[in-house]
C-alpha cells in the first residue's frame, strides 16, 4: 500500500502571481489534484492512503494523517492559505515523523535482526515550494538544516530521518510573473538549484524546476511513474576494475583498466524494485540483507544504523550458484550507470559477488550474501538474495541430498556445524525454515538465539510501548488549529457593565425563538431575504420513533410501514434506520470522493493474458483507450470483411423468419420490381450499386435478405394513404391501386392481411403517437454500443406516412448517429437517403410524364 504524502509551502511567499494571475499557492493545489487523477488511471491506485503536511508548527502542520480518509484530504487541501515563514526543515522533519509514526511497534525495521526487503511500507514524499530563502525566528538560513531532536521515541536507532523505502521529490515553482517572449525550450526537466535538490538526492529522489504549466504537467506524469515499491540501496565498488571485455566477447588483458579513476558506475544510489505476489498481493521473500556489525550478547546498546545499507560489490566473475528447492530472493536493480555497465559486458552466465563490511564474525569485509546478475536477455540487472556465505551451504546441501541421501556422517555434520559459526544469529530461523522447505532432516536446534543481550530486547520493547503513546498523542492532535495570537484586551464600559442576558429584547427574541411566545412577523424586515418563507414553530411535530407503534398517526401508517419494511429486509444493504432514499443524500463535498469507493471493491483478478496490453482505468468512459495518447471512441474504428457470425435462430429478421419476404414482388404504379439476390431495380431505394451486406456494429454482416426486406418496404410506400404491411404488425404508406403479391399462400395471417379491404386506415393522430414511439426508440437504438443496426432499420420501416415522412425520419437518425460518433451507420444512412431522393425524383418525373401525355 504506497503512501504518497503532499508537503505544501504554506509561506507567505506562496502567494506571489504568476503572468496568469494565479498564485503559486493554487498551482500548488492544482499540481496535487492531478497527480492525483494520473495516478487513479493504475488499478493499483485502490490501496494509495494520502498525507498533507504544511509550513505550520508541529503538531498543527499535518493536515491529513493516518486516519483521515480521501475527503479529509481535499478538504483540507482547498483550505490552505499561504502565511508565515519558509520552515522547510522543520517541516521535513515532521513529514518523516509522521511517516515513521508506526514503524517501531509494526517491527518494520527489524533492528539489529538483518534488513529484509519484503518488509517496506514505500513512501513517496512530494513537495512543492518556490525554492525562495528559508526563513525562521532566527533569521535567514542559507543551507537546509533538519532538527535533530524528535519526539519520536526510537529516532536514535537511525542515522537519518527517513528509511530505506522513503523517497522525497521535489517540484520547485519557478514560474515568471510577466509572460515570456522567448520559445519555450523542450526535452527533459532539469534539477533545481535550491538547498533542496541534495536532499532529494540523498534519499534517493531528485528535484524539478518548473518554469512553464508545460514542465509542470511532464514532471506530474514523470512522479506517477516514480510511485514503486522498492527500497534504496548503495551500491559500491570494492577490489580492482574487472578485465575490459572485447568485441568477441571474451577477456581481453592487453587492453589497460585504470583502477584508480573512479568512474560513475563504483558508486550508485539507487532503488531496487520489491515486486508484490501475484496471488496475495504483497512482498514475499525469504533471506534478509545482513546487518553492518556481528550481534553479540554483551553489547549494551544497538548501534545506530544508516538509513540505506552500503551493499559492496566484487568484479571478480564467478559463476552462478543455486540448487533445488533452495529459496532465494530475486530482485530488479533500477537503471543506472552500474546496471549499464554490467550489461555492456555482455557476460549473462556470469555474476559479482556482494558483501556488506563488518557482517561477519572473522571476516572485515564478510561473507558473500547474494551476487549481481544480468539477466539472460540483457535487458536488466537482477540482485540474488541467497543465504549468507552461500558459496560454503549450497556444496553441503548438494552432497546432503545427492551424496549421503539426507543421512549426513560425523564429517558432514562437523563441516555443517563449522559453517553455522560463521552464520550471523539472525539468519538461523530462515535457514531452518528453507531447509524444512526442501525436505531436510532437522539440522537446527530449535533454542534460537537471536544474538542480542536481554537489556537490548527491553529495550526495543520499551520503545515500543512509549511510541504508541506518542502516536495517539499526534494523531490526536491532526487537523486541529493552532491557537490564535492573544491581542490586547480592552474593557468596555459602555452598556454600564449589564449583562446580555439582562437586556429586555435579547430575553424576548429568546422566548420566541424557543416557541414560548408568538413570533412577531410585523418586525421582520422580509425584503431582505427575497424568496425565502418563514417557517414558524409548528408544536404538532412529532419526531418519529420506533418505540410505541400507537404513536404513528393513521395517515402515515403505509408510510411508516414501508420504511420498516426496508430497514428489516435490505439490512445488509443501508444502515439500520436508513431508508433508500436517504441513503442518496451525500453532501456536495463528499460526491467526487472516488478513492473511497475504491478501497470498498474487491481486488481484480490477475489478466489472463499478462502479454496483451492492459486497459486503463477511465472513471466515466469505459470505451476510452491509450492509443499513443488518443482517446477515441472504438465505435469510431471500422471493421471492414465478413466476421461469419452465425445468428441464433429465432432472433428477429433471421433469414427463417424472412424467407417468405424473399421472392416478392411489388408492383407499383404499373412498374415491377422483382428482388433476387439482395438487389433491386433502379426504382428502389437499393439500387444494384448498393452493397448486398451491412455490417453491424459488432463486425457482423446483415444478412442479404434483411436488406431485401428494408428496400422492398421502403418501394412499397406511398404518399396517398396507409395499409398494413404483410408480415409485420405495423402500418405503411399504400395507393389506391396498390396490391401486394406473396408466392406462399398457404400463410393464413398471410392470407388474411393481403384480402383486406383498402378501407382499413389509421387516423393521423395514431398515426404520429407511433412516429413519436419510433422516434425515441431510434434514439436509443443509435446511443448503444456496438455495431448492431438492424433494428434501427426495422423501426425505420415502421415509420407512418408519405415518403417525406420517411426522409425526415432517416436525416433525424443521422443527426443522432453524428452526435454519438456512429460513422459506419452515417455511410448507410445516407447510402437509403440517396436512394430516397432518387425515387422521389423517379415519381415526378413519371408524374411529368403522365400529365403530358
Amino acid at each position: 500500500m504506497p503512501i504518497l504524502l503532499f508537503l505544501i509551502d504554506t509561506s507567505a511567499s506562496m502567494n506571489q502571481r504568476t503572468d496568469l494571475g494565479t498564485s503559486y499557492l493554487d498551482i500548488a493545489k492544482g499540481a496535487v489534484e492531478l497527480f492525483l487523477k494520473l495516478r487513479a488511471r493504475d488499478p493499483a491506485s485502490r490501496g494509495d492512503r494520502y498525507m498533507l503536511v504544511t509550513y505550520d508548527e508541529p503538531p498543527y502542520c499535518i493536515k491529513a494523517g493516518w486516519k483521515e480518509n480521501h475527503a479529509t484530504f481535499m478538504s483540507e487541501l482547498k483550505n490552505l492559505q499561504a502565511s508565515g515563514l519558509t520552515t522547510l526543515g522543520q517541516a521535513l522533519r515532521s513529514s518523516f515523523d509522521l511517516l515513521n509514526l508506526n514503524r517501531l511497534i509494526s517491527g518494520i525495521d527489524n533492528y539489529g535482526q538483518g534488513r529484509n526487503p519484503f518488509f517496506l511500507e514505500p513512501s513517496i514524499l512530494i513537495t512543492i515550494t518556490d525554492g525562495n530563502k528559508l526563513t525562521s525566528t532566527a533569521g535567514v538560513q542559507e543551507e537546509l538544516h533538519l532538527p535533530l531532536n524528535s519526539p519520536l521515541p526510537g529516532s536514535e536507532l537511525t542515522k537519518e530521518p527517513f528509511r530505506w523505502d522513503q523517497r522525497l521529490f521535489a517540484l520547485v515553482l519557478r514560474l515568471p510573473g510577466v509572460a515570456s517572449t522567448e520559445p519555450e525550450q523542450l526535452g527533459s526537466v532539469p534539477t533545481d538549484e535550491s538547498a533542496i535538490t541534495q536532499m532529494c538526492e540523498v534519499t534517493g529522489g531528485r528535484s524539478y524546476c518548473v518554469r512553464t504549466q508545460r514542465m509542470l504537467n511532464q514532471c506530474l506524469e514523470s512522479l506517477v511513474q516514480k510511485v514503486q515499491s522498492g527500497v534504496v540501496i548503495n551500491f559500491e565498488k570494492t577490489g580492482p576494475d574487472p578485465l575490459p571485455i572485447g568485441e568477441d566477447g571474451l577477456m581481453d588483458s592487453s587492453r589497460p583498466s585504470n583502477s584508480f579513476a573512479a568512474q560513475p558506475w563504483h558508486s550508485c544510489h539507487k532503488l531496487i524494485y520489491v515486486r508484490p505476489n501475484s496471488k496475495t498481493g504483497v512482498p514475499v521473500g525469504h533471506w534478509p540483507i545482513p546487518e553492518s556489525f556481528w550481534p553479540d550478547q554483551n553489547l549494551p546498546s544497538l548501534p545506530p544504523r544508516t538509513s540505506h545499507p552500503v551493499v559492496r560489490f566484487s568484479c571478480v566473475d564467478c559463476e552462478p550458484m543455486v540448487i533445488d528447492k533452495l529459496p532465494f530472493d530475486k530482485y530488479e536493480l533500477e537503471p543506472s550507470p552500474l546496471t549499464q555497465y554490467i550489461l555492456e559486458r555482455k557476460s549473462p552466465h556470469t555474476c559479482w559477488q556482494v558483501f556488506v563490511t563488518s557482517s561477519g564474525k572473522y571476516n572485515e569485509l564478510g561473507y558473500p550474501f547474494g551476487y549481481l546478475k544480468a539477466s539472460t536477455t540483457l535487458t536488466c540487472v537482477n540482485l540474488f538474495v541467497m543465504p549468507y556465505n552461500y558459496p560454503v551451504l549450497l556444496p553441503l546441501l548438494d552432497d546432503l541430498f545427492k551424496v549421503h541421501k539426507l543421512k549426513p556422517n560425523l564429517k558432514w555434520r562437523q563441516a555443517f556445524d563449522s559453517y553455522l559459526k560463521t552464520l550471523p544469529p539472525y539468519y538461523l530461523l530462515p535457514l531452518k525454515k528453507a531447509l524444512r522447505m526442501m525436505g531436510a532432516p532437522n539440522l537446527i536446534s530449535d533454542n534460537l538465539d537471536c544474538g542480542l543481550s536481554y537489556s537490548v530486547i527491553s529495550y526495543l520493547k520499551k520503545l515500543s510501548q512509549q511510541t504508541k503513546l506518542e502516536s495517539e498523542r499526534i494523531l490526536a492532535s491532526v487537523g486541529k488549529k493552532p491557537p490564535q495570537e492573544i491581542g490586547i484586551k480592552v474593557k468596555n464600559h459602555s452598556g454600564g457593565g449589564m449583562s446580555l442576558t439582562h437586556n429586555k429584547n435579547f430575553r424576548k427574541l429568546l422566548k420566541e425563538i424557543a416557541g414560548e411566545t408568538a413570533l412577531r412577523l410585523t418586525e421582520l424586515n422580509t425584503k431582505e431575504f427575497a424568496g425565502f418563507q418563514i417557517g414558524l414553530l409548528n408544536k404538532d411535530l412529532k419526531p418519529q420513533t420506533y418505540r410505541n407503534a400507537y404513536d404513528i398517526p393513521r395517515r402515515g401508517l403505509l408510510d411508516q410501514l414501508t420504511r420498516m419494511r426496508s430497514n428489516l429486509l435490505k439490512t445488509h444493504k443501508f444502515i439500520v434506520g436508513q431508508d433508500e432514499d436517504s441513503l442518496h443524500s451525500v453532501p456536495v463535498a463528499q460526491m467526487g470522493n472516488y478513492q473511497e469507493y475504491l478501497k470498498t471493491l474487491a481486488s481484480p483478478l490477475r489478466e489472463i493474458d499478462p502479454d496483451q496490453p492492459k486497459r486503463l482505468h477511465t472513471f466515466g468512459n469505459p470505451f476510452k483507450q491509450d492509443k499513443k495518447g488518443m482517446m477515441i471512441d472504438e465505435a469510431d474504428e471500422f471493421v471492414a470483411g465478413p466476421q461469419n457470425k452465425v445468428k441464433r435462430p429465432g432472433e428477429p429478421n433471421s433469414p427463417m423468419s424472412s424467407k417468405r419476404r424473399r421472392n416478392a414482388t411489388v408492383i407499383h404504379d404499373g412498374h415491377e420490381e422483382k428482388m433476387e439476390n439482395g438487389q433491386i431495380t433502379p426504382d428502389g431505394f437499393l439500387s444494384k450499386s448498393a452493397p448486398s451486406e451491412l455490417i453491424n456494429m459488432t463486425g457482423d454482416l446483415m444478412p442479404p435478405n434483411q436488406v431485401d426486406s428494408l428496400s422492398d418496404d421502403f418501394t412499397s410506400l406511398s404518399k396517398d394513404g396507409l395499409i398494413q404491411k404483410p408480415g409485420s404488425n405495423a402500418f405503411v404508406g399504400g395507393a389506391k391501386n396498390c396490391s401486394l403479391s406473396v408466392d406462399d399462400q398457404k400463410d393464413p395471417v398471410a392470407s388474411t392481411l393481403g384480402t383486406m379491404p383498402n378501407t382499413l386506415q389509421i387516423t393521423p393522430a395514431m398515426a404520429q403517437g407511433i412516429n413519436a414511439d419510433i422516434k425515441h426508440q431510434l434514439m436509443k437504438e443509435v446511443r448503444k454500443f456496438g455495431r448492431k443496426y438492424e433494428r434501427i432499420f426495422i423501426l425505420l420501416e415502421e415509420v407512418q406516412g408519405p415518403l417525406e415522412m420517411k426522409k425526415q425520419f432517416v436525416e433525424f437518425t443521422i443527426k443522432e448517429a453524428a452526435r454519438f460518433k456512429r460513422r459506419v451507420l452515417i455511410q448507410y444512412l445516407e447510402k437509403v437517403l440517396e436512394k430516397i431522393d432518387s425515387h422521389h425524383l423517379l415519381n415526378n418525373i413519371s408524374h411529368i410524364n403522365s400529365r403530358s401525355s
